[in-house]
């Protein structure tokens, strides 16, 4: 059952995620992505990642897909750009890229072997909770790279901050 749960979340991300890049509407696109995001979230809970599923459905279906779609709405799409002849040659050449792109793929994937295990064994985190397991990583393991993404992010929020601040030179 758990096998048959695994493989319809797994194609139909799969068929959702295709369909949301080939749909020429980007509202039909935001909301065929937020089946998709549920649908990740249901995997999520297939490897008792229970706090990793509330977090695809709290973060990515709320605010992210909210943001898309106030972007979506704030940019005028009434203007259908044309296509050149340049763009219309170099398809084939996306084609062979995308192609050679597969193949280099699943040349990866073939040979792919497991390497040593980690610290964190099956065992162990079935022993303690996901989410205790991931914390334990984040805050002792990863706790350099944790603050560095911290900090990159306080630079964005600090430049977005910067360039929204408008000087009146009339008052």
């Amino acid at each position: 059952m758990v096998q048959l749960l695994f493989f319809y979340f797994a194609l139909v991300v799969i068929g959702l995620g295709l369909r949301i890049v080939t749909a020429k509407n980007p509202v039909h696109s935001v909301l065929l992505m937020l089946v998709l995001f549920f649908h990740m979230a249901g995997l999520y809970l297939l490897l008792n990642a229970e706090f990793l599923a509330a977090v695809q459905v709290i973060v990515y279906a709320g605010a992210i897909l909210v943001l898309y779609l106030f972007v979506l709405f704030l940019v005028n799409l009434k203007e259908e750009l044309k296509m050149s002849p340049f763009v219309e040659k170099g398809k084939w050449l996306g084609i062979a890229g995308a192609v050679a792109l597969f193949i280099t793929f699943m040349r990866g994937v073939v040979s792919f072997t497991l390497g040593p295990h980690g610290e964190y064994t099956i065992e162990k985190i079935q022993q303690m909770t996901h989410t205790k397991a991931m914390g334990q990583a984040v805050y002792t393991t990863y706790i350099l790279p944790f603050e560095i993404a911290g900090l990159i992010l306080l630079v964005a929020v600090i430049g977005g901050l910067a360039l929204a601040k408008r000087e009146d030179k009339g008052a």
